[in-house]
């Protein structure tokens, strides 16, 4: 996860679709009666920001969909770089987090 997503300081978006999949597998992770949830902060810090739940569409759990939305505010933030960290809880109570951490470059928005 070597690009970063880029997002302008207080928009509510873009969203941001993650397909989680095994690691060794490459099948997809069923997310039914699961949750995902990311968990945001400034790099180098180690303060969590905010997390924020996905959206699992009951439709395309079985894929490992889940979606990213931004909640008013959230981006409300200092210019600068971010990371978000996945952390799935399956129906059966396991809790995972995904190694790789997504990567963000917030810039200030003009308006």
């Amino acid at each position: 996860m070597a690009d970063k997503i880029k997002l302008v300081r207080n928009d509510t978006g873009p969203q941001i679709k993650l397909t989680l999949t095994n690691q060794e597998t490459g099948t997809p992770i069923n997310l039914t009666g699961g949750t995902v949830t990311m968990h945001f902060r400034r790099v180098g810090e180690t303060v969590v920001l905010f997390s924020r739940a996905a959206y699992i569409n009951p439709s395309t759990a079985a894929n490992g969909e889940a979606v990213l939305s931004w909640a008013t505010g959230a981006l409300n933030l200092e210019a600068g770089d971010y990371e978000g960290e996945i952390e799935v809880v399956r129906s059966t109570g396991e809790r995972e987090t995904v190694y790789d951490v997504l990567k963000f470059k917030l810039r200030e928005d003009f308006a």
